[in-house]
């Protein structure tokens, strides 16, 4: 099993960086390396997706169940079912000074017949960049200075 983990401070409240992670509905419309996330269930503020990511040209498809902690500012999930052997982590935020830490912490395996140590380095730098991209994205999203026609395409 591999694990990565990345971390940004974005510059924002926690409780609307929080508010924002939570839409993962949105993901797609800013993050370029997701097609599409479609929410199957929603319970309590919990909810369960199904992903469809792309890296290297390859889809990835994924449902993952989501339990988010309001109190704590915190999410953790798991894959169901889908194309990781395993797949499962935690987001979690937490007020600093200039906004919000927010990390990610994805421990994942996913059964490639005859992988050795080349590919399974490459798979950790590959989700590595994943999860850097994906904050980074969330980042951006939240500190852009949001249009009126912005708003209208959400």
């Amino acid at each position: 099993m591999a694990r990565v983990e990345a971390s940004v401070v974005i510059a924002a409240p926690v409780d609307q960086v929080y508010a924002r992670a939570r839409a993962v509905e949105d993901f797609p419309h800013f993050m370029p390396d997701l097609e599409s996330v479609e929410v199957l269930e929603r319970w309590d503020g919990n909810t369960v997706t199904r992903w469809v990511g792309v890296v290297q040209g390859r889809k990835i498809r994924w449902v993952e169940e989501d339990l988010w902690d309001d109190a704590a500012h915190r999410c953790t999930f798991r894959q169901r079912e889908g194309d990781f052997s395993r797949y499962e982590g935690t987001w979690a935020f937490e007020p600093v000074a200039g906004g919000t830490r927010t990390t990610v912490t994805v421990d994942f395996e996913m059964d490639i017949p005859l992988a050795g140590p080349l590919i399974s380095t490459l798979l950790r730098t590959l989700m590595r960049k994943n999860v850097e991209g994906m904050l980074r994205a969330l980042k951006e999203h939240i500190e852009r200075p949001q249009t009126p026609q912005a708003e209208e395409k959400r």
